[in-house]
């Protein structure tokens, strides 16, 4: 659990992409989002929103979901991509890992997510996501040396 003074300086160092997910889940209000804040996830999500290919998608602590929550079931992504045979993951496990990388990283988060591979099993941060919803750690995308 993080420690309440370093929690409020990674909510506010990850502000920006926030705002950026708040604004875009009050314009899905009109079409069916319904906001609520979830203490385990550490974020403000808005479920049904009326966008997107299915899933959901982080920004900052704010999370876009399609569903109605994040207790959804999902493959990870080197399980679709047929690399390995995962068990299935709980979608909020994998957000909050984001949730945790924009928190740390705040506005650098973006552009490193697209340098490192962008929404691929290419990329280090979303294989880092699988691993904490398989594993319960993991989140930060470079191993510790």
């Amino acid at each position: 659990m993080l420690r309440p003074a370093a929690f409020a300086l990674g909510v506010l160092w990850a502000a920006p992409w926030s705002l950026c997910g708040l604004l875009a889940g009050l314009a899905a209000l009109p079409f069916g989002a319904r906001p609520a804040f979830s203490r385990g996830e550490r974020a403000l999500i808005f479920g049904c929103c009326p966008w997107g290919p299915g899933g959901a998608m982080t920004l900052g602590n704010v999370i876009l979901c399609t569903g109605r929550d994040l207790d959804l079931r999902c493959s990870t992504y080197e399980h679709r991509a047929g690399r390995c045979a995962h068990p299935q993951v709980r979608l909020g496990d994998h957000e909050r890992a984001h949730v945790y990388q924009y928190m740390l990283l705040g506005p650098l988060f973006v552009p490193l997510y697209f340098l490192c591979g962008g929404i691929s099993v290419r990329n280090r941060f979303e294989r880092a996501a699988d691993r904490y919803a398989l594993h319960g750690r993991g989140w930060w995308p470079w191993p510790a040396s």
